[in-house]
């Protein structure tokens, strides 16, 4: 057979892992976060109502008047050394350490946000360029819901299906009761209650909340956070753990209990000593930072509290890399 010497050379044989996270806002500015807050709030997973008045809706109203009250929010988490968001940073850092961590020449570990920067569309095509000819997405969501994990699925399809020579394809599903994950959550407890000089009355679970209807019509969202906040109880049984649902947007029913309503009233009830933890968020970002260890923490002592702390969430700790390096393993 004749070799043709003059065709390009082309690159093969390797396997691209792609960790996806939410989205970040590139910066604290107004139009940064409107264009950040218009791709996250015009997916149809995330906002399931009439497209065009929601539409409406958000280009006239929404994004006139939310942007300003975001961008404070993140200006009160924002790492000004690094310039970027907590959860950019923790993401990028989870993708290095992984990499690290696996040493083997044709696998590629990259990461990517569904919405803002770096794009999974983006990401996909330059693990092609690098000679992946096998792609795994692990979105880092350890409970799955449509809003999160399916919308992820939805983008990288959505690519896949504009490209010549696709790349084989598997997702990692939810692993919200895997054992090195709960053991990593129950580590983390114990490192923050080492740390107070207090004992907690009650730990609050507080994860992302979803529309009570998107419960109604079969989310299974709902069953894997409490399935991992049990998990958690079984392992540290010392203090009582709640499950919560932070960040409800707009008028509707959500998942309940509300994690605001509950620190308000928590108080009342004689529990003034409460430690929080956010086993849904793989980083810590503006929905943890500043939502629950900044607005939490003012209501909760508003409210006639005394003491209250947050977990941090796994970020880069090697508990976290040692999960998310064996969910890959078992996925390549």
């Amino acid at each position: 057979m004749k070799i043709d010497h003059n065709h390009p050379p082309i690159k093969f044989g390797k396997t691209g892992v792609l960790i996806v996270n939410l989205g970040t806002p590139d910066s604290t500015n107004w139009l940064d976060i409107r264009k950040y807050l218009k791709e996250f709030l015009s997916d149809k997973r995330v906002i399931e109502v009439n497209p065009i008045i929601w539409q409406l809706v958000l280009n006239v109203f929404i994004l006139t008047f939310r942007p300003s009250k975001t961008a404070k929010a993140y200006k009160e988490i924002w790492m000004k050394e690094e310039n970027m968001s907590p959860l950019l940073y923790y993401t990028k850092m989870q993708s290095k350490k992984i990499s690290s961590s696996i040493s083997t020449e044709n696998l590629i570990i990259d990461f990517a946000m569904r919405y803002g920067n770096p794009s999974i569309k983006s990401k996909i095509y330059k693990l092609q360029e690098q000679g992946c000819e096998n792609l795994v997405i692990l979105p880092l969501y350890p409970q799955y819901a449509a809003a999160t994990t399916a919308t992820v699925c939805d983008e990288v399809y959505r690519t896949l299906m504009q490209m010549r020579w696709q790349p084989s394809l598997k997702i990692i599903p939810h692993y919200e009761s895997d054992s090195l994950y709960i053991d990593a959550l129950v580590k983390s407890i114990y490192k923050k209650i080492n740390e107070i000089n207090w004992k907690p009355d009650l730990i609050i679970a507080s994860y992302h909340g979803i529309p009570k209807k998107y419960f109604d019509k079969g989310d299974p969202y709902h069953c894997y956070c409490h399935k991992t906040t049990r998990l958690i109880s079984e392992k540290f049984n010392s203090i009582e753990i709640k499950t919560t649902f932070q960040s409800r947007f707009g008028p509707q029913a959500w998942l309940q209990p509300y994690t605001d309503k509950t620190l308000e009233s928590l108080p009342g009830e004689g529990k003034k000593n409460i430690l929080t933890i956010c086993p849904g968020f793989s980083s810590d970002c503006v929905e943890t930072l500043e939502e629950i260890l900044i607005q939490g923490k003012e209501s909760f002592l508003r409210s006639g509290g005394e003491n209250f702390d947050m977990v941090p969430c796994l970020n880069d700790n090697d508990d976290h890399i040692l999960l998310l390096k064996s969910l890959i393993e078992k996925n390549i």
